[in-house]
């Protein structure tokens, strides 16, 4: 929620607070703030100007000679500006100015003609389109709404010497979704008085009865309907003032009605509509649910189909609104409305809620509404519409209002334990600086015996038991007043086996350079075909959302490599140069499908990186040092050429006896392309509820060799198709105890090997635990081997 500060002022007296105080205290008391910025900090020399004379640019078609007064001076202004006329007030620029986004404008020649400065559009001023007033031309310079003092400088007429608080309000409190909600908490935070706004609307007209009647249908839906009526309306644009706030706090003015009922709810947090009686059928609404399969047209002009859940604000013959979201355009306000009906309504949060996300259609209104509002707001806010009516003298208030509430919200009176706050808290607080905290806050408090009996304002939806007043209490005390104390017991903390491979693991990773990433673990059905996963894989058998928050996030992952490969993606894209990562989470498998009973949850370990200096043997060489570090031995690599996601040449399985641990390779340039990224990247994916099982942490102590080794090497000539596995499995098993390690040192194609061959180099060291072996023992099992080779892949020794 944006708030401007110069208009929190307005009901609290903060007025000498500085910004950064402001923020940090804030920050402090649990209101999270986004951003602040300072609207006019980089505007410089903008004021207001009148046109005295429009005349053709004599070289320019579509150029114009203007004459403007800023003042102090007559200047001559050239512009393309298409919607100016002779006596219009406008924004200037003045030779040397600024804009918000730092453009410098200096006085220059158009087509010949001197130009002292520029005429600035909405957008030129730092206004942004979706909040610029409906009756500007947003491609067009922005013309003032009335007379100012020529020369007056610009950011006094908009407001721009104001600093803006973006604040992220936290669904339980949705009473701060208002300027008087803030100020309520500025209150609190800053120990200063609240200013009371004082609603007094009294000049009415006529009675009510004569003119509109209600009945509501569903009162759980509808807790309370108010109802006023104003007669005599004048439609216009909104005065500037209010414009400027609207604007500030994100919204976009429209008419003075529209822009009131705006101003009120941001005030006060209640949302309202205004309708134009003279369309409502009989005078009459009815609140009622919609008829299945009813189609209706909202504001924005788009035709919605409706279902029996939805409620549905009517008049005697048609619906005429979506209640909580949105009003219909068959009676929104126009230029031609003489008297509206003023709704200000209390509807059901889930309802507005199930609404909203069933049509798609999100508002400031179905914002509050879903969140939970005062129903005791209802009345206090359509009289301050009526009041700012009677302020700006653009209508008469009809005397009374209809106010249908069979269920009043009573404040609720709970009992709390001062010594329990203070246990909790571990503080020391006396019963009277508890008291004067929580009378901050708003509340009422009766002191019985070692209790209190406090009474907590209807507005705050989020206290309903003892418990919610500790946090209460500790953030306006100060969480950073409250003691620091280690916990006492006489239990030790210890992680699980699970959790310190799993630690383990990742600290190893960390050393290897990758840095460890956590993503969501819904995801959208895309990533398969991202994947180039075939239509049978069975990574498509997915656990379906029954409520999702969109197709983007509908199905839960049955890999990680698609999450994997979106974070690569982004940084490979915001041009970092290299980039290596893992994620250790759980990927979800349905037992069945459809799913009828909870998934198989698998942890899954998952490592990506791409850059100048990696290749193929980096993320091999990651594993095997991960490999390593967690004790497993005797993990073999087989070719893997029939996985879509992976280059079929350069991808293999991780295998250890009869499990597959998972797969290692360079991802396929089809896949690379649906990613956006144009370099080879490498993943691996390892099952790591297979690697709790055969992790090895214990370490057996091997006595260092006594007797020297002997070193053999060979280089044989082998067919291309011969994996180096093949020939190091013969050696191993011809080997006997004396052969120690086999050790591939060179890989050679070239003029001396005939095509379609390769020559491979093996180091060979050979060494007996019992005695020196001598050199007849160590050729013979040498020889062996050669031969061995030579009759199983049909090996030669090079020349």
């Amino acid at each position: 929620m944006f708030v401007p500060v110069e208009w929190l002022k307005q009901y609290v007296d903060i007025e000498n607070i500085d910004i950064k105080d402001l923020r940090d205290e804030f920050i402090m008391s649990g209101s999270n703030i986004e951003t602040v910025e300072h609207l006019g900090e980089r505007v410089n020399k903008i004021v207001v100007g009148k046109i005295l004379e429009i005349e053709k640019h004599p070289d320019a078609q579509k150029l114009v000679v203007t004459q403007v007064d800023v003042g102090e001076e007559v200047i001559q202004i050239v512009t393309g500006a298409n919607n100016i006329k002779v006596g219009q007030y406008i924004p200037v620029i003045l030779n040397g100015g600024r804009l918000p986004d730092g453009t410098k404008i200096k006085r220059g020649k158009l087509r010949g003609i001197v130009s002292n400065g520029m005429m600035c559009s909405g957008e030129e001023l730092g206004i942004e389109d979706k909040v610029l007033p409906i009756h500007q031309n947003k491609d067009g310079i922005y013309i003032l709404d009335e007379e100012y003092p020529l020369g007056m400088d610009i950011k006094d007429v908009f407001g721009l010497n104001d600093h803006i608080i973006e604040f992220e309000i936290t669904p339980n409190r949705p009473d701060c979704l208002s300027m008087l909600g803030m100020a309520r908490e500025g209150s609190a935070t800053f120990n200063v008085p609240l200013k009371e706004l004082k609603i007094n609307a009294t000049e009415e007209v006529d009675n009510i009865e004569n003119y509109a009647s209600v009945e509501v249908l569903d009162n759980e839906l509808c807790n309370r309907y108010v109802a006023r009526v104003i007669k005599d309306v004048e439609i216009k644009p909104s005065p500037q003032w209010m414009q400027n706030r609207l604007m500030k706090a994100g919204m976009r003015p429209i008419n003075n009605i529209v822009d009131i009922t705006n101003y009120v709810m941001l005030e006060l947090g209640q949302p309202l509509h205004a309708f134009d009686l003279e369309t409502l059928a009989g005078n009459k609404i009815i609140v009622k649910k919609a008829e299945e399969g009813e189609k209706f047209v909202t504001l924005d002009e788009a035709e919605r189909k409706l279902d029996s859940s939805i409620l549905m604000i009517a008049d005697g013959e048609k619906s005429v609104a979506l209640a909580g979201v949105m009003g219909g355009l068959n009676s929104e306000i126009t230029e031609s409305t003489k008297t509206i009906l003023l709704e200000s309504a209390n509807f059901n949060a889930d309802m507005v809620r199930a609404t909203s996300k069933k049509l798609g259609l999100r508002t400031e209104a179905s914002a509050r509404f879903e969140k939970g509002i005062d129903p005791n707001t209802a009345i206090i806010a359509v009289n301050r519409v009526c009041e700012l009516v009677e302020e700006l003298k653009i209508g008469k208030i009809v005397k009374g209002a209809i106010d249908i509430y069979p269920n009043k919200r009573e404040a609720d009176v709970i009992e709390i334990r001062p010594k329990r706050m203070n246990d909790l808290l571990g503080t020391n607080l006396s019963n009277e600086e508890m008291i004067h905290i929580l009378e901050r806050l708003g509340m009422k408090v009766e002191v019985k015996e070692e209790k209190f009996l406090v009474t907590v304002p209807t507005f705050r939806l989020d206290i309903a038991q003892e418990i919610d007043f500790v946090e209460e209490i500790a953030r306006i005390y100060g969480f950073n007043n409250l003691g620091m104390t280690l916990p006492k017991g006489n239990t030790q903390g210890a992680m699980t086996n699970g959790q310190i491979i799993e630690q383990l693991a990742k600290n190893t990773l960390n050393a290897a350079g990758l840095n460890e990433i956590a993503t969501y673990s819904f995801v959208s059905p895309r990533t398969f075909d991202l994947l180039c996963m075939p239509e049978e894989s069975f990574m498509r058998r997915v656990v379906k959302l029954i409520n999702p928050l969109g197709e983007e996030t509908s199905v839960m992952r049955t890999t990680l490599m698609g999450n994997m490969l979106e974070v690569l993606a982004r940084n490979y894209n915001r041009n970092v140069e290299e980039a290596k990562a893992f994620e250790l989470g759980n990927t979800f498998i349905p037992k069945s499908i459809p799913v009828q009973t909870l998934p198989i949850e698998k942890k899954v370990l998952t490592l990506g990186m791409y850059g100048k200096e990696i290749d193929f043997y980096s993320v091999k060489g990651t594993v095997e040092r991960l490999f390593e570090r967690l004790g497993i031995k005797d993990f073999e690599y087989t070719p893997e050429k029939n996985h879509p996601t992976f280059h079929p040449g350069r991808c293999a399985s991780i295998t250890y006896g009869n499990h597959t641990l998972g797969v290692i390779g360079e991802i396929h340039p089809d896949v690379m392309e649906n990613y956006n990224i144009d370099t080879r990247v490498y993943v691996a994916e390892i099952d790591f509820n297979i690697i709790y099982q055969i992790t090895r942490l214990d370490r057996l102590y091997e006595q260092l060799p006594k007797y020297p080794a002997m070193t053999r090497d060979m280089a044989l000539v082998v067919k291309d198709d011969i994996y180096v596995k093949q020939i190091e499995d013969i050696a191993k098993e011809n080997g006997g105890k004396i052969l120690e390690s086999i050790k591939l040192f060179d890989v050679y194609k070239g003029k001396q090997v005939q095509e379609g061959y390769k020559s491979v180099a093996y180091s060979l060291t050979y060494r007996a635990k019992d005695r020196t072996l001598t050199d007849e023992e160590v050729t013979k099992v040498h020889e062996k081997i050669l031969e061995a080779l030579k009759e199983n892949i049909s090996a030669s020794l090079r020349a």
